[in-house]
């Protein structure tokens, strides 16, 4: 069975004006003239067959007819609108399976995921706490960060972030045992959440490798022993991207100026059928964009503090 409609371009002149109740502001929401208006408006009431408009001096009223089939002219349209952004956005909306580093996670990731929500609301996430190199290759995940040396076969990968390590403390840890200089870690517990090699390399560059014989606690994840530190069990190396909040907020202070690069790095995995999907290029696209951002800002700051030095010593 065929269905007739009426001409849609006279349809949705009268749409506009009857919605506007005005022609004028119909020829300026579809940019034609007031006389095109009109005459898709007399072509849509030969069409009908029926009047839609009792016209007078100045403006019109809506006859019976015409107000009984506004309401749902103007919903088709709008579904007709609403359907088109959601074919020509389809990245807009759907689930996405997130797997990230636990420290990255909680101290970088979660504290910013509000405004990955603001800019795309219908964007659900799942969001798993793990650095599991296999999840990389689970259909129930659909993008990684990964803290590893980007070694993933067959896989889209992407560095995310080189770091720096450096010691970092409770205040309230110092206040007890003050850190003055590399040798005075002696007095103090070295956290770690790896075979020790991190700690190693620091203590290298600092000309205190004997210091590395003290004592330790392992943890099996970063953000346990950055949580340890927090709560004053010890010194731990923080990292360029998960400390920098903790220390603008005073949580935690770096007592030496000696940085090392961590020998692994962030890096962004996912499947390349994933990679292939609208949704995971917004999602990949928003981490590196909020990861420039900061760094932009972070630049702008160390730039200020250079100049505040430089003027001190003047």
């Amino acid at each position: 069975m065929s269905i007739r409609l009426p001409p849609l371009n006279p349809l949705r002149a009268f749409e506009a004006a009857a919605r506007h109740g005005s022609v004028s502001r119909a020829a300026r929401e579809l940019n034609v003239t007031h006389g095109a208006v009109s005459h898709q408006i007399r072509a849509l009431e030969t069409a009908l067959q029926i009047p839609l408009l009792e016209r007078g001096a100045r403006r019109f009223r809506l006859t019976p007819h015409a107000a009984a089939l506004l309401p749902t002219v103007s919903t088709a349209f709008e579904e007709i609108a609403a359907a088109t952004a959601r074919m020509t956005r389809p990245f807009t909306a759907g689930s996405l399976a997130i797997s990230c580093v636990p420290a990255l996670l909680s101290l970088w990731l979660i504290p910013r995921l509000s405004r990955f929500t603001e800019q795309y609301p219908g964007v659900r996430l799942r969001v798993v706490s793990s650095n599991d190199p296999a999840a990389v290759y689970d259909p129930e995940i659909d993008i990684c960060i990964r803290y590893g040396q980007g070694s993933w076969g067959d896989c889209w990968v992407r560095q995310w972030s080189e770091l720096e390590l450096f010691p970092v403390a409770s205040p309230t840890l110092l206040s007890g045992r003050p850190l003055r200089a590399a040798k005075d870690l002696v007095d103090h517990v070295l956290l770690h959440a790896d075979d020790g090699r991190e700690w190693q390399t620091w203590l290298t560059a600092a000309n205190a490798l004997e210091l590395g014989r003290g004592d330790h606690h392992f943890m099996t994840d970063a953000r346990l022993a950055i949580e340890a530190a927090i709560h004053a069990n010890g010194v731990v190396l923080g990292d360029t991207r998960t400390v920098s909040n903790l220390m603008a907020s005073g949580s935690l202070v770096a007592p030496f100026d000696q940085t090392v690069p961590a020998i692994d790095n962030y890096y962004v995995v996912c499947r390349n059928e994933v990679k292939a999907a609208p949704i995971a290029n917004v999602f990949i696209e928003w981490l590196f964009a909020a990861r420039d951002e900061e760094d932009a800002k972070a630049e702008v700051q160390a730039a200020r503090r250079r100049a505040l030095r430089g003027r001190r010593r003047r």
